[in-house]
């Protein structure tokens, strides 16, 4: 008795984590089905134009906003920011330089670098 080896699912908002890409703006026929190991890995090696287009041009889900404003996912919401941004919002973001991204940055940084130190000691 062999069992037979089903393939690995997961849930479309878990794939579009791993995919870096705002749920939501995902064609309707990704939200609504699964996505297998396979299938996830053949996104990420060859991805179709519809996650070009949202990778390039968003709108991104709130770690990569972070990320791409050098903050922390704390340090939006404490900006007023919690909605998905695309890439014009995040780069006016930059460009108006508000306290709050210069205060977050200069936040976010310390903390990688305690967090660095940190590391230092125990190693």
């Amino acid at each position: 008795m062999t069992s037979r080896k089903t393939p690995q699912t997961m849930k479309p908002a878990t794939a579009a984590k791993k995919l870096g890409v705002y749920l939501g703006a995902t064609p309707a026929e990704f939200q609504e089905g699964v996505v297998s190991r396979d299938e996830l890995n053949a996104l990420q090696a060859d991805p179709p134009e519809w996650l070009r287009e949202l990778r390039r041009n968003g709108p991104h889900p709130r770690p990569v906003v972070a990320a791409k404003l050098g903050v922390s996912i704390g340090g939006l919401a404490r900006g007023g920011i919690t909605d998905p941004l695309t890439t014009e919002q995040i780069n006016a973001i930059k460009a108006d330089n508000p306290e709050w991204l210069q205060r977050e940055r200069a936040t976010h940084a310390e903390v990688r670098k305690e967090a660095a130190r940190q590391k230092n000691q125990q190693g």
